[in-house]
């Protein structure tokens, strides 16, 4: 085994058109109020993951992308872009210490990476 092993996918963030049309049905389907809500994004936690919606299809965003929590996001970049992986979005801050990056593997598949600081 090689570089870190990753926390998991804790986080999957969603695109959607109407923020509030969507976040009526996550509200429903996951039994909790957001705790998150802004006309920016609606985050929810349920069971142990983070179900964030992102209006507008965000960074381009076509479809559901997971994230996968990793200790030390610049590493893990340095190592799956090694292996064969494309950087889509490099790490960046999105408040509270929280970096985050895509990158695509070779079928063009959208990966995400996700440290807590």
């Amino acid at each position: 085994m090689t570089g870190s092993p990753t926390q998991g996918i804790k986080t999957v963030l969603h695109p959607v058109s109407d923020l509030a049309a969507a976040k009526a049905v996550y509200t429903a389907l996951l039994g909790v109020a957001p705790q998150a809500d802004e006309s920016y994004y609606v985050g929810f936690e349920a069971a142990g993951q983070h179900i964030g919606l992102v209006p507008g299809g965000g960074q381009g965003m076509t479809s559901p992308v997971t994230y996968w929590h990793v200790p030390d996001i610049e590493a893990k970049l340095a190592e799956v872009t090694a292996a064969g992986a494309t950087v889509k979005e490099p790490a960046h801050d999105v408040g509270g210490g929280r970096l985050v990056a895509t990158v695509t593997d070779p079928d063009g598949n959208v990966l995400g990476l996700l440290q807590d600081q």
